[in-house]
């Protein structure tokens, strides 16, 4: 009897060594031989800062539609998370926000929740995660330059050492996750494919943050924030407070045109106060400084729509912000990131096929829609914003939405309502479902709150260090 023909092996190269790369990873391990992550730069060992990630130094957290879909592709992350240091926060139950509309009532009853860390802690267990896998390796130093090929089928990368060497690596899917910085378009018009179409809008939004020995106990302490209003008639500003590992705040404060935060550390408590309300600086006063601050203006909302080529390549798939990146006020990178991996997973585990990347494509741009008609339909209402104007379609969509967000300040159905879709586990058309339309309608059902939702045993910690204070003046 003869042999059956050996299979030749199926090789994946990922192409940056991201959270949205390692994810891109998980997503195709067990539908390849082998994975090759190519990284321009060194993979620290353990949570520390990685090169070409200027945002890692702001606040980040995982929204639960994101903390699940890793939960999905990587199982055991949120608890490694959890075991380093991170904080899973009860959404609203463990958060004093101020919203355009008012405080944030702390319902008793979670529906959601975020998880909260610094970027580099994420970073690092997801990417132990990745790593521990046989087939997952790692070449860094090592940058891609160009995509091998044609226009009906991607064969794999060009990449360039340190030392200017350059070698080709075949590959049967090539998976772009390389960022803001990400040169596809410029690669797939050199295999003839033009076309590509592109949204860019920018409230003009700056990041100034650093982080803060926490002056109470981090353990269940709530997130804290203070929301920019765009219908004030002054620069917007606002600002978070994250609980993350080592018993630290992670606070960034954020301002447009005309009221920039800077990145002098004696005006940063100073700048917290200028916001709608002072619960922010008021809190940082007892906080130590344990790092200067860092400030960055590259926030705009950027997406390229990579599903609406014709033709699309075999063997290539764009992931994470080299599809779409957002304003990080929102939070919702890496959980659109991390939805997308999971698309591609889906996808892929239908085996071989014609179209499997267009197929892969076009899911990932499904999974990008929520996060980006959030991000952008809120910053169109900004008049700092360039790229888009909000129509009349925008203003009265606004209204309503700004409607249903006063009602779940005294309504926990129209709360709800809204966390599915700001956890991105609801498309926004749920909002305008009947039962949630009536619930916009009939309005709060309790009165809304007055002033920060601290617990009472929240405030007796606030009500000692004041005390602490007065005795050491």
């Amino acid at each position: 009897m003869s042999e059956s023909p050996r299979r030749a092996p199926v090789r994946a190269v990922v192409i940056g060594g991201s959270i949205a790369g390692m994810l891109a990873a998980a997503a195709v391990k067990e539908h390849v031989d082998s994975v090759e992550i190519v990284e321009a730069h060194e993979l620290p060992e353990g949570p520390g800062p990685r090169t070409g990630v200027p945002q890692a130094v702001h606040i980040h957290f995982l929204q639960s539609g994101g903390a699940e879909a890793i939960e999905t592709l990587l199982p055991g992350t949120t608890g490694l998370l959890l075991a380093a240091g991170a904080h899973r926060v009860p959404v609203t139950s463990n958060m004093v926000i101020y919203s355009p509309e008012g405080w944030y009532r702390r319902w008793k009853r979670a529906t959601h929740y975020v998880i909260t860390a610094s970027r580099d802690l994420t970073d690092s267990v997801v990417r132990g995660q990745v790593l521990k896998d046989h087939r997952v390796g790692v070449r860094t130093h090592t940058r891609a330059v160009a995509l091998l090929g044609g226009r009906r089928r991607v064969t794999g990368v060009r990449v360039r050492g340190v030392d200017g060497t350059e070698r080709e690596l075949r590959a049967d899917l090539v998976v772009d996750a390389s960022g803001r910085a990400s040169r596809m378009p410029q690669w797939l018009a050199e295999l003839g494919i033009t076309g590509l179409t592109e949204d860019h809008v920018d409230s003009g939004l700056a990041y100034a943050s650093r982080f803060f020995r926490a002056p109470v106990p981090t353990a269940d302490w709530p997130v804290v924030g203070v929301q920019a209003d765009p219908r004030l008639p002054r620069p917007a500003n606002a600002g978070g407070i994250l609980p993350v590992e080592g018993d630290r705040w992670h606070v960034s404060l954020m301002g447009a045109p005309g009221a920039h935060p800077t990145g002098d550390p004696d005006a940063f408590e100073a700048y917290a106060r200028t916001l709608r309300h002072p619960v922010m600086a008021d809190l940082l006063k007892h906080a130590e400084p344990l790092t200067d601050v860092s400030v960055t203006h590259s926030t705009a909302n950027r997406r390229h729509h990579y599903e609406r080529l014709t033709p699309w390549p075999e063997g290539l798939v764009v992931l994470g912000d080299s599809v779409a990146a957002f304003n990080p006020l929102y939070g919702q990178g890496m959980s659109a990131a991390a939805q997308g991996a999971v698309a591609l997973r889906d996808v892929y585990a239908a085996g071989p096929a014609p179209g499997l990347a267009r197929r892969a494509q076009r899911a990932i741009g499904t999974c990008v829609d929520t996060a980006w008609t959030l991000a952008v339909g809120t910053d169109i209402h900004f008049p700092t914003t360039t790229g888009r104007t909000p129509t009349v379609a925008d203003r009265l969509l606004h209204r309503y939405v700004s409607r249903l967000s006063r009602t779940a300040t005294g309504s926990f159905h129209a709360a709800t309502a809204l966390t599915d879709v700001l956890a991105l586990q609801a498309a926004p058309t749920s909002l305008v479902r009947p039962g949630v339309l009536l619930t916009a309608l009939v309005g709060p059902l309790r009165p809304r709150p007055d002033r920060p939702q601290f617990t009472p045993a929240e405030r007796g910690l606030l009500r000692e260090l004041e005390e602490a204070d007065g005795s050491a003046r």
